[in-house]
């Protein structure tokens, strides 16, 4: 008896142990999505600024570099979520709605990048349109992936809902990327 009474005070302690791991790591998710929506929002800001002639080699780096950061988190992000492992339903609908509230903004970015090529090819330096291409298929791979592992944790009743949203993020690459191509 006294040694199913310390199998369930270990199995207990484990359990508990496990589920404030669980949460703590669907934390990190949530504050990863918040980073990412930052900077998103600082890409979309930046672009916008941009102007059509007349630009800064100083603001082209700084999209550059912005876009670059931007890579970095959607990676770290992308194993933070693969390490959660399976969303429950409340989780997994509270990261659908973030990313599904930035949406608009990553689209935005990716038509203004695409209207303003005519400011970034009449700067004096010729390599930065390739440089902006390299940074789309970059920004463009870590998101799929991103995407990707949120689809693949995402409570069952969500999974097409995140599909969508991961198709028509990932697709909104392609006119941009083509652009600079």
């Amino acid at each position: 008896m006294v040694q199913l009474s310390r199998f369930f005070t270990v199995l207990s302690v484990a359990t508990v142990s496990l589920a404030l791991i669980v949460g703590r790591d669907v934390a990190k998710v949530k504050a990863d999505i918040a980073t990412i929506t930052t900077q998103v929002t600082t890409l979309d800001n930046a672009i916008q600024a941009f102007p059509l002639s007349g630009g800064s080699l100083l603001n082209a780096l700084t999209i550059h570099n912005t876009a670059t950061g931007l890579i970095t988190t959607l990676n770290g992000a992308t194993t933070d979520v693969t390490s959660t492992g399976p969303l429950g339903e409340a989780d997994g609908r509270a990261v659908l709605t973030s990313v599904e509230a930035i949406q608009p903004v990553i689209l935005d970015a990716l038509t203004n990048i695409v209207v303003k090529k005519p400011g970034f090819a009449s700067l004096p330096i010729g390599g930065l349109p390739a440089l902006i291409l390299q940074d789309l298929k970059n920004l463009k791979t870590a998101t799929s992936a991103f995407a990707t592992a949120l689809v693949a944790n995402a409570p069952a009743d969500l999974v097409e809902e995140a599909k969508t949203v991961q198709t028509t993020i990932t697709n909104a690459f392609d006119p941009a990327i083509a652009a600079y191509s």
